[in-house]
């Protein structure tokens, strides 16, 4: 499962794949959300970028988002408070594949 519940947040398993073309949600895939990010994966930008998009997408400030796992990796944990498990869902998957370009 791609999210899930733990405590009073919901942890959303993601691989990031920076410096791409186009931004936006790809498909789930091993019980992960491919998020597409212009951001190269330099100095903590990809992650900055991570954040910032998730919290545009899902209508909630940054600072109810946070990286638990993986700052320097592709593959993260992120835990988002204030929203239910359904909501995410909702929100993440009625916008997959909408990639915006550069």
């Amino acid at each position: 499962m791609w999210v899930s519940q733990k405590g009073g947040a919901a942890i959303i398993s993601c691989r990031v794949q920076p410096n791409s073309a186009r931004e936006g949600i790809g498909e789930i895939k091993n019980d992960a959300v491919a998020i597409r990010l212009n951001a190269p994966a330099v100095e903590g930008k990809a992650n900055d970028a991570l954040i910032k998009f998730l919290s545009k997408r899902l209508g909630i400030s940054r600072s109810r988002i946070s990286i638990i796992k993986g700052g320097k990796n592709r593959n993260k944990l992120v835990a988002i408070t204030g929203l239910s498990i359904e909501e995410i869902e909702h929100s993440l998957k009625n916008q997959s594949m909408t990639l915006t370009p550069r």
